[in-house]
């Protein structure tokens, strides 16, 4: 089961930017409950390119039922609205996320928070 949400930014006609940089940019998007950003989280699963041109996000959330979604979304237009004319986030519910998913650097950030993780 995937939802989908769309966004445009008002750029029209930006070249496609590359995913390395989109994907240190969507590291501005922090997970309101946890503190640490998306990317570290590691919430994102896939960016590409759709043959639209369109941003594609394969992105998860630490719960199904996670009631910031729209934070989240909102934080991603922030982020990447000014690189891309066009994004989707495609909601992928499998495989699960799990804390085995977070990066060194993500560690870090929680444990700096106070997560003995």
């Amino acid at each position: 089961m995937t939802e989908t949400s769309q966004t445009e930014s008002v750029q029209p006609g930006a070249a496609q930017t590359n995913l390395e940089d989109i994907e240190e940019a969507l590291k501005d998007v922090i997970d309101p409950e946890l503190g640490v950003n998306v990317v570290d989280l590691g919430l994102l699963y896939g960016l590409r390119y759709a043959e639209d041109k369109a941003l594609l996000l394969d992105m998860t959330l630490t719960t199904a039922a996670c009631p910031l979604q729209d934070v989240i979304e909102e934080q991603v237009e922030q982020a990447i609205g000014p690189l891309v004319d066009e994004w989707r986030i495609n909601w992928v519910w499998m495989p699960p996320w799990g804390p085995e998913k977070i990066t060194d650097d993500g560690r870090d950030q929680m444990r700096a928070l106070g997560f003995n993780i």
